[in-house]
């Protein structure tokens, strides 16, 4: 059997796609990405910022990288989810029989368990990829089954999905900001950490290492402190070592005051969980500063 004559019955079956359906997917993938940023900011809530912030300039790149990544997702995601979805529904509404919507909706279900698996490799979750990558093909599937049936040129196709696109990103704001109000979706809460809690030995990069006694003792190596103030006004640090006092100082987020023999008395603030606690000092630009994260030790 020769591939043409392979091609024939893919094509008799119904299993095959065309240009008209990859820009289709490659369209509503595009129209898609608004509110799949969206969905994600709006998850990252339930993520400690670290006394970080958004500003202008965040903003702007994160619209730069909104065009960057227009042309890769308009070009990868129809041939990783949208047409094997696609292939798939045929398939299952030409054995089975059934409404052509339904499987394509059902289909996405497919590509997101496969690719879910692939990510879980490289550590990701697959409670939370297999779904969030399940619903960005369904729209792309119904839309190519949609489009089918219609006689509009590409421009149309892409116009039409560009149209949905504000759409989509408002309903997925309106829903995940109702969903957080209402603690479907938390919102991230340090710890609160008693002197028990406190009590030990922390540990960060480039060797940081602090000891906190319950007296109110404490003996650092290597540790970042706040320094003397920028041109801009933003604190910056000096590394140091030696012997100082530490208390619970609720000023701003919870945290500690910790005073060492150099450096400036310095605030670490609470952060992780309970069961893997941290702590944190921001130092320079609070919007794109330094961040030092010490973890408790054994």
């Amino acid at each position: 059997m020769g591939w043409g004559e392979i091609r024939e019955r893919l094509r008799d079956a119904d299993l095959t796609w065309s240009f008209r359906d990859y820009g289709a997917a490659a369209a509503m993938s595009v129209a898609l990405l608004p509110a799949a940023s969206v969905f994600l900011w709006i998850i990252d809530l339930g993520n400690d910022d670290y006394g970080g912030g958004y500003n202008m300039l965040a903003v702007l790149v994160y619209l730069l990288a909104e065009a960057v990544l227009a042309p890769v997702v308009a070009l990868a995601q129809p041939l990783a989810l949208t047409l094997p979805s696609v292939l798939l529904a045929r398939f299952g509404r030409r054995r089975l029989g059934g409404r052509t919507w339904a499987w394509h909706l059902a289909a996405p279900v497919g590509p997101g368990i496969a690719w879910g698996l692939l990510a879980a490799l490289a550590g990701h979750s697959p409670a939370l990829t297999i779904p969030f990558l399940t619903a960005l093909g369904i729209l792309p599937s119904l839309w190519v089954a949609y489009v089918r049936r219609r006689t509009w040129r590409q421009w149309g196709i892409w116009g039409r999905a560009a149209l949905i696109s504000p759409v989509l990103a408002v309903l997925v704001l309106g829903g995940g900001l109702t969903a957080t109000v209402t603690g479907l979706i938390p919102r991230y809460e340090p710890p609160r950490l008693t002197t028990a809690q406190l009590a030990g030995v922390w540990q960060g990069a480039s060797g940081a290492r602090l000891r906190l006694r319950p007296d109110g003792h404490a003996e650092a190596t290597k540790l970042p402190l706040a320094d003397q103030k920028s041109d801009a006004g933003f604190s910056d640090y000096t590394m140091c070592g030696g012997s100082g006092a530490w208390k619970p100082d609720d000023t701003g987020r919870d945290g500690i005051l910790l005073r060492l023999d150099c450096g400036h008395a310095t605030h670490w603030a609470f952060a992780g969980t309970e069961h893997d606690p941290q702590l944190f000092a921001r130092y320079g630009d609070p919007d794109a500063g330094t961040v030092w994260i010490l973890r408790r030790s054994g």
